[in-house]
């Protein structure tokens, strides 16, 4: 039966009526959706042929009205009200809007399309209020128009497809409202990309929390790019990508947590190959906020992965990874996990990153472009051993030969590989790899550092570089347990800077250039002690300080100092964590013959500011002593240069 306030009454037998009065809404109600227009605003609603009724230009047919009545209860302008409440929902539009919007309700099913707001249209942007609870329930939007959907307190979960669908190819700002938790989770069945599926813009706004599990595909996936702002999202399980969006991904604040994902942790593409717009990067940047990435066990699946750049100015990132590596048998190579993953350059200015991975092959970062660290904090821990393919078999932790191996049918762990430039102008660098072929930094080009702490603790080569090696300037703590401390297939560089580079013992070097190939070391400043198996030396012209070498062996967190009878020009503290094995071996402190290469010694390198050529100067390394004449060319104790 139809209930009818008198005024209407009235305008059903033909007489036009106005209501009048302020605070009241009257409503207009059809099943599960209510229609609410302002009584002040509501001016003259007419009824023609007794079959429609017309308010605010909105035509209404009567026979699908179920309810009309003035309420006390009032909507905002602008506003569409959804409220999940078990298997049914219902749907309030604010009056101002109505002509825009229309809504079906099927029990928890909401669908609502918004037509474009074009022409003389004045109401402004559309905010969709969710809340309530379903077990069985979703939301899908379509239009074409930029709209706002807030969460206030939502909990929703679709069991045949996407808790929110959002077909709408414009900016689409999802606001978890302050205080509110809303937990949304999608079905393992039905054809969405996402639990939370959007096909334009999606800007994660709101100071409360959103969580979010995908049992089909992604968690959340957006055709376009994804911003995230204030808020807590939290990624609590996804069959495919915690995150899966194209053009690019960006935090300026808030928190996201992604975990327990089928795939990658985010995963940022190329919305076209061809014909991108400026906007359409590829890129992810961290600009604040803190994300963390955890639980990344899929093969070969990585905790970032970015067809573009990835770029961190400020915030902290935390991302593990303990994901074994694959063979990919239509490339015919091995691929292993990552925490970052970048197709170009990797770049960061500010903030903190802890990264750790434990897979076969595993790195903290790899890049297809160039590396450049400007500041902030960076830790990296690997422990994976190396990944090949040997035979026809997988092998996670491969400790044979890989000098013999193809490139595609192995992959090391590194702290970062980088198959550009890498540069180092500043920050706090401490990375660590304890497995086999674990190298801390890799240039596949030119590596250059002006500035930074670096600290790196190695299993293969501390760092190494395809080319030349540049340092101008920061402090560089490097030990390889099995390997060179630096080592350059080109040419060193040392202009300024401290430098401690300690290798293994012999062939291995404190200092390697590829002399193999004609390459050399070159001093030209900074305070440098590299100890190891060997050395290499300036061994020709070009060098305008000298250096000395000697056998003294050196140990944990012991003073080496060079002086001449009158002054000491400076004195090296060893790192607490050195240990014999990185010097051949001897726990003791005695001297070797000229080089180290005896058994159970090392060569000793030291060049500081100062130093004149022929001085013969006293080298200290704890209770030990020996001298030696400063040199600017000489003979390495290198493996490109053993006499």
């Amino acid at each position: 039966m139809k209930k009818f306030l008198l005024p209407v009454v009235v305008a059903l037998v033909g007489m036009p009526t106005a209501l009048r009065a302020d605070g009241e809404s009257f409503d207009l109600v059809k099943g599960n959706v209510t229609y609410s227009f302002g009584v002040e605003t509501a001016g003259v609603m007419t009824f023609a042929n007794g079959k429609k009724l017309t308010i605010q230009d909105v035509n209404f047919n009567i026979a699908d009205i179920t309810e009309l009545a003035v309420t006390k209860t009032s909507i905002a302008d602008n506003t569409v009200n959804i409220t999940f409440d078990g298997n049914t929902s219902r749907v309030t539009i604010a009056g101002n809007i109505a002509q825009y919007v229309s809504a079906t309700v099927a029990a928890g099913h909401v669908t609502v399309t918004q037509s474009d707001l074009v022409g003389d249209n004045t109401c402004g942007e559309i905010t969709y209020v969710l809340s309530g609870s379903s077990s069985n329930g979703s939301f899908t939007l379509n239009g074409n128009y930029k709209s706002t959907i807030e969460l206030q307190g939502l909990e929703l979960t679709n069991p045949a497809g996407a808790a929110l669908s959002i077909v709408n190819g414009k900016r689409i700002e999802l606001s978890s409202k302050n205080g509110t938790v809303n937990t949304l989770v999608d079905g393992t069945t039905g054809t969405q990309k996402g639990c939370i599926y959007c096909k334009g813009h999606l800007e994660l706004k709101g100071k409360g929390t959103l969580n979010v599990t995908g049992n089909k595909s992604h968690a959340i996936c957006a055709n376009e790019y994804v911003e995230m702002k204030n808020c807590t999202v939290n990624i609590l399980g996804s069959v495919k990508d915690g995150i899966n969006c194209n053009q690019y991904f960006l935090i300026e604040s808030g928190t996201l947590n992604v975990v327990a994902t089928g795939e990658d942790g985010i995963q940022v593409s190329y919305k076209d190959s061809k014909d991108r717009e400026a906007e359409d990067t590829g890129s992810l940047t961290i600009a604040g906020g803190t994300v963390n990435i955890a639980n990344i066990t899929a093969t070969a699946a990585k905790a970032i992965k970015t067809e573009g750049s990835f770029i961190m100015t400020d915030g902290e990132l935390v991302a593990n990874t303990s994901a074994p590596g694959e063979w990919d048998s239509s490339k015919q190579k091995t691929k292993a996990s990552a925490c970052i993953t970048a197709d170009a350059n990797i770049t960061i200015g500010g903030g903190s990153l802890n990264l750790t991975a434990s897979g076969g092959g595993g790195k903290g970062i790899s890049a297809n472009g160039n590396m450049t660290i400007n500041d902030g904090n960076l830790t990296i821990v690997t422990s994976g051993g190396v990944l090949a393919y040997v035979n026809g078999q997988l092998n996670q932790s491969y400790t044979g030969n890989t000098d013999r191996l193809d490139s595609d049918a192995k992959s090391s762990p590194k702290g970062a590989k980088v198959d550009g430039v890498v540069t180092i102008n500043g920050g706090n660098i401490d990375i660590t790899t304890s497995g086999n072929g674990g190298e801390g930094i890799e240039s596949k080009e030119t590596l250059t550092i002006t500035g930074g702490n670096i600290r790196v603790r190695a299993k293969d080569d501390a760092i190494n570089s395809s080319s030349h090696m540049y340092i101008k300037g920061g402090v560089i703590d490097v030990i390889s347990t099995g390997n060179d401390g630096l080592d350059s297939n080109g040419n060193i560089y040392i202009e300024d800077g401290i430098v401690m580079a300690f290798g293994a013992a012999r062939p291995e070097c404190g200092l390697d250039a590829n002399e193999e190939e004609g390459y050399t070391v070159y001093f030209t400043g900074g305070y440098i002690l590299a100890a190891g198996g060997g050395n290499s030396v300036p061994t020709k012209s070009g060098s305008t300080q000298p250096f000395v070498t000697t056998g003294l062996t050196v140990d944990a967190n012991t003073q080496v100092s060079i002086k001449t009878s009158s002054n000491t020009l400076y004195t090296f503290t060893t790192p607490e964590d050195l240990t014999s094995v990185n010097l051949g071996g001897s726990t003791g402190n005695r001297p070797g013959g000229p080089g180290g290469m005896g058994s159970g010694s090392s060569s000793l390198l030291i060049s500081v500011p100062g130093m004149t050529l022929g001085t013969t100067y006293t080298i200290t390394s704890g209770n030990s002593s020996s001298t030696a004449t400063a040199s600017l060319t000489g003979t390495s104790s290198g493996p490109g240069g053993r006499p």
